[in-house]
């Protein structure tokens, strides 16, 4: 069958038990064809070219990939992971999100000093490797402060510390345990925040609201309701999503009390399951809908110089 005739086929970077891997199934039927792959089976051979392979070489076998889980690893995992994803996108295979968007996202530090740096109006952080210089930072910016993993989600790992003495037992074990320490201020909010999800030209907003915490993650039982996208929102979201060149994206606001908006961060594997029924949206059917399409027109351009695409079937 000639390649430009037959279904695309889609790898789904997931975890076995995934809820999105299941719905986008669903949502691919008639569309596309999906295949679940896992982080761990990613492997290279290089010599005469660089193969790049989980269990079959995914150039040869694969239209794109979406990344839908981000597992935990060693330092080496995980930079060996990004540079597998970004030889086989430099070989024509779609990639969503783009390995070094993907980098900067995860990374709350990178991609916070990159947004903050493009005039974004972000809470104010402090980012240091010692518990001395982070006690600094507290009596400076504090008396609450929000502490974060640089990595991470769901408000895994997360604490406000309002309390000077915790403050130095939490930085001395962070720093014993060789982590780095991110504080920010805590910005006082009405018991909700704005997650709004971009896809391509395309955005969905809804409020996250918790009665008993100051975190909105729906993960710790916080409910979702649909919201409209203020237009200041909407447009620095868009522009966000240019900043850090994402294709799809969860962006966190929280209200000042004043009118205004902090863009909290991007999350570049965003959950959809909430979204999808606050705002009575099927988000795993618009994302294959834009995948495909994206696959369609790459399949109508030629491939990037050294890239063979895809064999014929």
């Amino acid at each position: 069958m000639n390649r430009s005739a037959r279904l695309p086929r889609i790898g789904v970077l997931a975890n076995a038990d995934s809820w999105y891997f299941q719905d986008l199934q669903r949502a691919a039927r008639g569309k596309a064809l999906l295949e679940r792959l896992e982080f761990s089976s990613l492997q290279s051979r290089i010599g005469a070219g660089e193969s790049i392979s989980a269990e079959t070489i995914l150039s040869e076998n694969f239209d794109a990939v979406i990344v839908r889980t981000m597992p935990l690893g060693s330092l080496e995992q995980v930079v060996f992971r990004m540079d597998a994803l970004a030889g086989l996108e430099r070989q024509g295979v779609l990639i969503i999100n783009p390995p070094k968007s993907m980098e900067l996202a995860i990374d709350k530090y990178l991609s916070l000093s990159k947004l903050s740096a493009a005039g974004y109006r972000v809470p104010q952080t402090h980012v240091c490797q010692t518990w001395q210089d982070a006690m600094a930072a507290f009596e400076e910016i504090g008396p609450s402060v929000v502490v974060k993993p640089i990595f991470g989600g769901e408000g895994r790992g997360i604490m406000r510390v309002e309390d000077a003495d915790l403050a130095h037992r939490v930085f001395k074990t962070l720093q014993q345990m060789g982590q780095i320490i991110y504080l920010q201020k805590f910005v006082p909010h009405p018991g909700y925040d704005l997650r709004v999800l971009v896809l391509g030209e395309r955005m969905w907003g809804m409020r996250r609201t918790s009665a008993d915490s100051w975190r909105t993650n729906l993960s710790r039982g916080a409910s979702a309701t649909l919201a409209p996208i203020p237009d200041d929102v909407a447009q620095v979201a868009r522009q966000a999503m240019q900043t850090l060149e994402l294709s799809i994206a969860g962006l966190d606001f929280l209200p000042d009390g004043e009118g205004g908006w902090y863009l909290l961060e991007a999350n570049a594997v965003p959950g959809w399951k909430g979204l999808s029924a606050a705002c009575d949206v099927d988000v795993a059917a618009e994302l294959m809908d834009y995948v495909v399409a994206r696959i369609n027109d790459q399949r109508k351009a030629p491939y990037p110089s050294g890239a063979s695409g895809p064999e014929s079937c």
